[in-house]
């Protein structure tokens, strides 16, 4: 008999339970993640009614993988850019919400007498929304437009990034068992260093080498080498002492900023969507029914906490970044929930050994229960955000507006202020990539010549050259380049009180680019040595080689730019948001939409609707301020203003596709090829097809027609039809039969 091994019974197990659960969530409209959960409940080794995965362990490593690859999926959503884009008001909103909460879930732990390590953990766990659930409730209730959702999206995103920050920190505590501020901070120091690295390494060089080898990319090649991609980071994230998940999210990211985000996020969303899949299949397997019965009162008091919570510190700190307070409430409401990071810093506490074995599933359960709660929270929050703006005082209701629009005004910047700001810009990236070259340095480019082209001194004196041209560009950067040379020359002129602070700080930084120098140096020779050394380098640098290394600097510093900024080339720059509930939002016109077709002055959209299209994307083509004359064709991507009302009600016309592909659907189903016998009583017997009028009333046609063991296809208008022909028709058979009884 053939043995088949565990592993391929055990993913059947899985996959099949994951199915079955999938579809019945499905046709009961419930999110899928909730499926897969329950789906590894029952094939988990608490529930006994249906066969059990038999090796855990090998699941668990299916599960890991699930991970890096959800983790690189919601990577390519992210991108540095958007994060840059979303503004103070998703910034200070999302920093405000995931503080508040992580204060929130560790007091309640407390609260409740568990351990530190396990309130730490809820506090972390609750402060993350779930991306995949607003998305989905979003877009089932067709608000994706609307002002607060664009708020939303963008304290997702700094919520992705928090998540990172927390998985780090979280490991570093777990691990060290020490909450001393310093080891906290040396790991937040030590993830920005390689964060910042990869960033620069990745946008500088993935780009480039996707664009020359664009021609050899089928979709075959492009998934490999995207998953390729991905686990190299996931190997160099684990190396530098972080999680797997950190490297693929990273990767997610830089792949992100460049041209074939699109492509790539399609071609491995099935490879993301099997593997999570198992992912969510193993959480529900470490659910242990009895642990929710246990320990049901704390549940409920988490879920109220994760609701209230979410609802009252996303508010806050959406009415302090000036939103309204309609915004405010309404995206408060929408983040009133948990879902897949906050089952992966679950994970990794049990990975870890640091959290009791309750703490797991009472997240799963929270988490379900505020999956279902957040649909009917969106809706109601609208009416709630109403009859609080008739409930409070008027006195707080204006204090709200005034300080809102306040928060709108433009806000002018001192010439201090810009280059304090280009200088420190500056600073961190030079040194981080001039910390990374000591590094390479010392680790790989020493050893390497060393062991493999010179020994002694002639190797250290190579090693040496190597590394100083690698640093050479980003040296003359660091200490040299001039920042900002507006507000420079402005601040230079006002000799009484700018001049001096302007010559200490390029006198710091020419010292600062000397002990670069001089440290590289000292990891070959003598500390004496390397001190002189580096000074008559420094001196070359100024002196021989700065035009060149100004050239050499310029160009990296173009391509590092060109690829950063390759996805958005095409776009142009948008109007800054309007006030109150005039916002910007995008349309697809679809191909059934009353509009195609036609020119804007034909349609007259902003005297009927009140909306004004202010760009038009039609492939590769961009309208930017359209005319009269320009016409909308089904596909164009539209980029209107107005409030929530108005686009809705144009949305109606703009976005057909969903109503009318119901009817589509139902036509379909009743047309339907049928063969008739014509007999001498019905209406077609010595009827040409032209005189029948079939086509226009049964809306039916003749294909074909069999005579004395003959077939004629295609017959033309003229043909006659006699009885005892068998006729071929194609339409619907409602109609068809309608027509032959008349």
């Amino acid at each position: 008999m053939i043995h088949l091994p565990h592993l391929i019974t055990d993913l059947a197990l899985i996959l099949a339970a994951a199915a079955a659960t999938t579809l019945l969530f499905k046709k009961i409209k419930q999110p899928l993640v909730l499926g897969y959960i329950i789906a590894g409940l029952l094939v988990g080794p608490h529930f006994t009614l249906f066969p059990t995965v038999a090796e855990e362990e090998t699941i668990a490593v299916w599960a890991e993988i699930g991970v890096i690859f959800l983790l690189f999926s919601l990577g390519l959503e992210f991108s540095f850019k958007k994060l840059a884009k979303v503004g103070g008001a998703a910034s200070v909103t999302g920093i405000t919400e995931a503080a508040f909460m992580l204060l929130v879930g560790y007091i309640t732990g407390q609260l409740l007498g568990w351990g530190t390590m396990d309130s730490i953990f809820l506090g972390a766990i609750l402060s993350i929304s779930s991306t995949t659930i607003i998305i989905r409730a979003f877009e089932e209730l067709a608000i994706k437009h609307k002002k607060f959702a664009g708020l939303v999206f963008g304290v997702l995103i700094v919520e992705d990034l928090v998540a990172i920050l927390l998985l780090v920190v979280l490991s570093t505590v777990a691990v060290s068992r020490n909450f001393e501020g310093t080891e906290m901070l040396l790991s937040i120091l030590k993830f920005a260093f390689f964060l910042i690295l990869w960033f620069l390494g990745g946008i500088f060089l993935i780009p480039t080498f996707l664009k020359r080898t664009r021609k050899l990319m089928n979709d075959e090649t492009m998934l490999i080498v995207s998953l390729a991609l991905c686990l190299v980071m996931v190997i160099l994230a684990v190396k530098a002492g972080f999680s797997p998940a950190l490297g693929a999210f990273i990767m997610g990211s830089i792949l992100a900023e460049t041209t074939f985000a699109e492509r790539i996020e399609h071609l491995t969303k099935s490879v993301k969507d099997l593997f999570a899949a198992i992912f969510f299949v193993s959480v529900g397997m470490l659910i242990d029914p009895a642990v929710l019965r246990d320990y049901a009162v704390p549940i409920l008091i988490i879920t109220l906490m994760t609701i209230v919570g979410k609802l009252v510190s996303t508010t806050t700190g959406a009415l302090l970044s000036g939103q309204p307070l309609k915004t405010a409430i309404q995206a408060g409401m929408s983040l009133a929930q948990i879902g897949e990071f906050s089952f992966i810093i679950a994970t990794l506490g049990l990975s870890l050994k640091v959290t009791s074995d309750f703490l797991y599933p009472i997240a799963v359960a929270v988490s379900a229960v505020t999956t279902f709660t957040t649909p009917y929270l969106i809706k109601v929050s609208g009416p709630f955000s109403s009859f609080l703006e008739r409930s409070l005082p008027a006195k707080w209701i204006d204090g709200l507006n005034k300080y809102s629009s306040g928060a709108e005004g433009i806000t002018t910047t001192s010439d201090w202020k810009k280059l304090l700001k280009g200088y420190f810009s500056n600073f961190v990236v030079h040194a981080v990539i001039l910390t990374g070259i000591l590094f390479l340095a010392n680790r790989f480019i020493h050893p390497f010549i060393t062991s493999k082209l010179f020994n002694g001194l002639n190797g250290s004196i190579a090693s040496l050259a190597v590394s100083f041209v690698l640093m050479a560009p980003f040296l003359w950067a660091f200490s040299l380049r001039r920042i900002e040379k507006k507000a420079y020359t402005t601040l230079w002129l006002n000799r009484r009180y700018s001049r001096g602070p302007l010559i200490a700080l390029e006198a710091a930084r020419i010292t600062l680019g000397v002990a670069y120098i001089a440290i590289l140096i000292s990891l070959f020779f003598d500390a004496l040595l390397a001190f002189g050394i580096a000074l008559a380098a420094a001196i070359i640098v100024i002196v021989i080689l700065q035009r060149k290394l100004q050239a050499f600097y310029g160009r990296i510093e173009s391509r590092f730019f060109l690829n950063l900024n390759a996805r958005q080339a095409v776009e142009k720059q948008k109007s800054p948001l309007t006030p109150w509930d005039t916002h910007l939002s995008e349309l697809t016109v679809s191909a059934e939409s009353p509009l195609a077709g036609k020119t804007l002055g034909q349609l007259a959209i902003r005297e009927r609707n009140g909306v004004n299209i202010i760009l038009i994307e039609r492939g590769k083509l961009v309208i930017s301020i359209p005319g009269q004359d320009d016409y909308l064709f089904p596909g164009d991507k539209l980029t209107v203003t107005g409030t929530d009302v108005q686009i809705e009600a144009f949305k109606q016309q703009v976005e057909v596709a969903d109503r009318i592909d119901e009817l589509v659907q139902a036509k379909k189903k009743d047309v339907e090829l049928q063969q008739i016998t014509v007999s001498s009583r019905s209406r077609l017997a010595d009827c040409s097809l032209k005189d029948s009028r079939i086509r226009q009333l049964a809306e039916a046609l003749i294909v074909a027609v069999e005579r004395g063991g003959e077939r004629i296809p295609n017959p033309d208008s003229s043909f006659k039809i006699s009885s005892g022909d068998v006729v071929w028709i194609v339409g619907n058979r409602k109609k068809i039969s309608e027509y032959l009884k008349e």
